[in-house]
């Protein structure tokens, strides 16, 4: 096989889903560049290259080296060097620090870096901490590359195997070897890639080993989708599924089953008819019958409030409706309540009227809400602390583990707690946030039923309601204030399944017939630059946010935040950037977290800006807004995994948030998720404007569709048979 070496000089072309990339490398034998195509994702300018491959010629491109696989080599040469060390692949090595390590050591400096780190500190600008920082980097680098190597060798494309040991770090060989099926643990990798490594490592295609990893794997798989369990009927199909090409009996999977039952990772419950076996995995089991005791300790435990409803409604300022005053008087007599109603019924107010009621009564109050943004909009509304629900039960680093602090052994200390948002919270965060909450507290609930369910399994908020066993207080009133917004008025009427009252003069909800995907992108982005911030005096950045129900479309997120970003805060000579997993961040973007970092205390969905790219210290730093203003966190290069552009959001992403403007994009190629509840969610999202780009029937299909996405969830049916 043809093997090319040289230094790559650029990347011209990254893809973002599966970081095929196209460059320029100058070879070790001549001075004219060649074209080189493949996926390597971890690559930068200035690397020196070996590669493996063939020569073809494309007819649009021409002559190009198609890589089948490769490794970063030691350049040889001081230009060679300085080039590699230069081009930010290792921690604390710019260009400036590059040019003054050859400068002090000339070809000896990878030498000095790996074996006498110490040494480091006799350049100027190098310290003892970033001596350190340079090392580790070093050897981060070298650690790479040997994983990579194996993981190639089992067809694991570059991109998996830099996400792998971006996981397990330097254990990752030694994991790999051991029992390869962890590596369906990582997102996006699942258990096809693990069998295959695993099959090809010599694993028995009939191992027990395989067999429980594929049960696990498909249980976590029906998770991930929202359900609490499967019917064993669903799991047998569904492994028979991934082995399609062997033939593995169900009497060996029912066998292997009762192994993980017998080992207690799996629980086996009989539906309420008796029919059909449920299988759940063990944290799933354990939280629906505690999430069920709970509650309904919660409830028993009661305790009644002397405080006169007549001298509160005297005293108050609030000019409370029925409902209202209903929530406050059951808020007094119950030990678990939940406040359910839609935009413009007076929940906030509710919120301040109950913090005022219990303090009246001498009793601490606790505010709190799944997410960082629905935490600042709680404390903006009530004008007081409100925490995330990870950090209220202080979720950290313990022991080698993230866990949270606060539990039955560390309760909370509060009388009252108030949980705004609850739809969002799911199963297993439900279950961690009572097993902290002393009994005898009040616990109330505040959330709107017709959102759509949390990200994470289990529908709690429905399922409480649904049950008749818990006390609730419907707010059904819009406040007169309110119904002169049609984004309000319009909420409810897509919530009946009517069509919204568009275009008129003044009003804050406008609806763009278009059905050309592309018109609509350029539509977005004139609304963005011009049209809007001209009508509102809105900041397109901060005030302006794009939300669309799909991905993968033309008019879904990863387009249109190419798009917006080049429109919005385009490139230009001396404006930082970097290529990170085949996604350009540049000084000045909007970006969001994905997942959640206790560490860094910035959680999956926080939206901030790109304020600093250090490529000498290899560091982005993020400005996030919050009570106090803005705070900056800082990500090392080879955590930028953690971010993507937010010009545009999903739906789903945007739970829990209000921005002054949305523009929601619907065209009938969004189908599969035109749904009644994400359109009601994405409107409800704004404050001062909505505008809907789109066809009419794309809408007209999403109000026929009321469905309710199906969960597989017991936690109703337990809280009426006490539990069990």
């Amino acid at each position: 096989m043809p093997v090319l070496e040289g230094i790559l000089e650029r990347i011209t072309y990254r893809n973002d889903e599966n970081d095929f990339t196209v460059a320029k490398l100058m070879p070790s034998d001549n001075h004219e560049l060649v074209t080189i195509v493949g996926v390597f994702p971890t690559v930068s300018s200035g690397q020196s290259l070996k590669l493996e491959g063939q020569w073809v010629n494309s007819p649009k491109y021409g002559k190009q080296f198609k890589v089948e696989s490769f490794e970063s080599i030691i350049p040889k040469t001081l230009v060679g060097v300085e080039r590699y060390l230069g081009s930010g692949c290792i921690k604390g090595i710019g260009a400036v620090t590059a040019k003054r390590l050859i400068s002090c050591f000339g070809l000896e400096v990878l030498e000095v870096i790996e074996k006498y780190p110490d040494r480091l500190c006799q350049v100027e600008g190098i310290g003892e901490k970033k001596a350190e920082m340079i090392s580790r980097g070093y050897e981060e680098q070298k650690d790479i590359r040997e994983v990579m190597i194996f993981l190639q060798a089992h067809e694991v494309t570059p991109g998996l195997a830099v996400k792998i040991y971006r996981h397990y770090g330097r254990d990752t060989l030694k994991i790999i070897r051991e029992n390869p099926y962890r590596l369906a643990e990582l997102t996006g990798i699942g258990f096809k890639t693990a069998d295959k490594i695993a099959l090809k490592l010599g694993m028995d295609p009939r191992s027990s080993h395989r067999i429980k990893a594929a049960i696990q794997f498909v249980l976590w798989e029906g998770a991930s989708q929202g359900h609490v369990f499967l019917p064993e009927e669903e799991v047998f199909q569904k492994i028979q599924c991934l082995f399609a090409e062997e033939e593995i009996k169900i009497p060996l999977m029912a066998e292997q089953i009762q192994a993980l039952v017998k080992a207690k990772e799996v629980f086996i419950e009989l539906e309420p008819a008796g029919e059909h076996r449920l299988i759940y995995l063990a944290p799933f089991y354990h939280a629906e019958r505690g999430v069920a005791h709970r509650f309904l300790d919660l409830k028993a435990w009661q305790q009644s409030l002397n405080q006169s409803m007549e001298m509160f409604k005297m005293d108050s300022d609030y000019n409370l409706t029925p409902q209202q005053h209903q929530a406050l008087s059951k808020a007094l007599e119950e030990g678990v309540l939940i406040i359910t109603g839609g935009p413009g019924t007076g929940k906030t107010t509710t919120i301040k009227a109950l913090i005022d009621l219990f303090e009246k009564n001498n009793l601490q109050v606790t505010l709190s809400a799944p997410t960082g943004r629905a935490a600042r909009r709680m404390s903006e509304a009530a004008g007081r602390e409100a925490k995330t629900i990870h950090r209220l039960l202080e979720y950290s680093y313990q022991e080698g583990e993230f866990r949270f602090q606060r539990n039955e052994e560390k309760p909370l200390k509060t009388e009252v707690l108030i949980v705004d948002e609850v739809s969002m919270v799911d199963l297993l965060l439900m279950y961690h946030l009572l097993k902290a909450l002393p009994l005898g507290s009040k616990l109330i609930l505040v959330g709107d039923i017709d959102q759509l369910p949390s990200v994470g399994a289990g529908n709690v908020l429905r399922s409480l309601i649904g049950s008749g066993v818990i006390p609730v207080v419907t707010l059904d009133r819009i406040f007169r204030q309110a119904r002169e917004s049609l984004i309000i008025v319009n909420a409810h009427r897509i919530n009946q399944g009517e069509f919204p009252k568009t275009n008129e003069k003044n009003k804050d909800f406008y609806f763009i017939q278009e059905d050309d995907p592309e018109k609509i992108n350029q539509i977005i982005l004139d609304l963005c630059r011009f049209r809007i911030p001209g009508y509102l005096n809105v900041d397109p950045l901060d005030d302006i946010q794009v939300i669309t129900p799909m991905r993968r479309t033309l008019v879904g997120v990863e387009n249109l935040n190419k798009l917006m970003q080049e429109s919005l805060n385009p490139p230009f000579r001396g404006k930082k950037e970097i290529l990170s997993g085949g996604e350009t961040f540049r000084l000045g973007d909007k970006v969001m977290q994905i997942r959640n970092n206790y560490q860094k205390e910035v959680y999956n969905g926080d939206i901030g800006k790109i304020a600093d790219i250090n490529t000498e210290e290899g560091e982005l730093t993020v400005t996030y807004p919050d009570l106090t203003g803005c705070r900056e966190v800082q990500y090392s290069f080879n955590e930028l995994d953690e971010l993507v552009l937010s010009y545009a959001i999903s739906v789903h992403k945007s739970q829990g948030s209000e921005y002054p403007v949305v523009i929601l994009p619907l065209i009938t190629q969004h189908f599969l998720l035109l749904q009644r509840n994400l359109v009601y969610t994405g409107i409800t999202r704004a404050r001062k404007l909505v505008v809907v780009v789109g066809t009419k029937k794309a809408l007209s299909i999403a109000l026929r569709n009321n469905r309710v996405e199906e969960r597989h969830t017991l936690l109703g049916e337990r809280l009426l048979f006490r539990g069990s």
